[in-house]
């Protein structure tokens, strides 16, 4: 009897290390994502399993920053606000020129209508295979989301485009009311195209219909209702746009003039005249101008006397 009660006593500590062991081999339990700790998640995968990630701080990018895109603001702005209201609204495929603010837009749709229940999902290209899952997760909830995919594109091959073909508009079930997809890319169709695609050509490689092969392509942009384009900005308008980033950084008028050289050449250096590259000179001009009196401050401040304090200083001698 003592030796059965030994045994059975070794076979649980083995069970146990076993146990630890596998643990964390496991998928960590599924739990809901906390809806009220942010506006904006960010999907996540670990060991298998994917998640929710609140993201607390989010950039304080309004509308009103964004210049001399107003053409595409508005005509998102009017899908969006539709949206919020539980009005038919499209998804939205943002498209063209690097840095001309594609993605602030989104965050400043964000900022703009989170009070009135929006909230944002982003997903990296990588996780498009998951976006069943997301979808079927927020179906049926209050708020209105959108899945947001940054800087979209696939490789020739890549057959991850066809979940957000499914989600987009492609499966026997119809998309839940609360959802829509935004999408950023500097690809109009988000796939390569070559010359030798032309309908005109007779052959290509293996492929008996090259022209299938085309639509099958092109059908995975067709699929989102709202086609916003960018271009690059002009002189003009950069500098336009840094003036409004260098006010917003506290620089005053007479700065921001003096300023336009310096804009236009760290353009040039760039070779880019975005938003982006706007936005970064900006914080680099108005923080070396900040520094500047600062240390022109200390240097009056070293230069001056120094007075001796009263204590030092010699006093007359009496009959002196």
């Amino acid at each position: 009897m003592i030796d059965s009660f030994r045994q059975l006593a070794r076979f649980l500590v083995r069970a146990e290390q076993f146990l630890d062991r596998l643990e964390p081999l496991l998928p960590p339990a599924s739990t809901g994502p906390d809806w009220a700790a942010a506006c904006a998640f960010r999907w996540r995968t670990q060991r298998g399993t994917g998640y929710l990630q609140p993201i607390t701080r989010l950039p304080g990018i309004r509308l009103s920053d964004l210049q001399d895109i107003d053409e595409q603001k508005a005509r998102i702005d009017a899908n969006t606000r539709h949206f919020v209201a539980g009005l038919p609204a499209n998804n939205v495929l943002l498209t063209g020129a690097r840095g001309s603010g594609k993605s602030s837009l989104i965050k400043a749709l964000l900022n703009e209508y989170a009070p009135q229940g929006l909230r944002v999902i982003e997903v990296e290209k990588g996780d498009l295979i998951d976006l069943p899952d997301i979808v079927e997760m927020i179906d049926g909830r209050p708020e209105r989301f959108l899945i947001f995919c940054d800087d979209l594109s696939f490789d020739a091959g890549d057959a991850r485009y066809k979940a957000l073909k499914v989600v987009l508009d492609g499966s026997f079930a119809a998309a839940p009311e609360n959802v829509l997809v935004y999408a950023t890319s500097n690809r109009r169709h988000l796939m390569p195209e070559y010359f030798a695609e032309n309908l005109d050509h007779q052959h290509q490689g293996e492929e008996i219909h090259p022209g299938e092969a085309i639509e099958e392509k092109i059908s995975l942009s067709e699929r989102f209702g709202l086609w916003i384009s960018f271009y690059p900005f002009d002189q003009e308008a950069y500098l336009k746009i840094v003036a409004h980033w260098l006010g917003a950084f506290g620089c005053h008028q007479d700065e921001i003039v003096s300023a336009e050289r310096d804009a236009l050449n760290w353009a040039l250096e760039r070779g880019s005249r975005s938003g982006r590259v706007a936005w970064q000179f900006a914080r680099d001009w108005a923080g070396r101008q900040r520094v500047a009196p600062s240390r022109a401050k200390r240097r009056r401040t070293a230069a001056l006397p120094v007075a001796a304090p009263p204590s030092a200083r010699k006093r007359p001698r009496d009959g002196a």
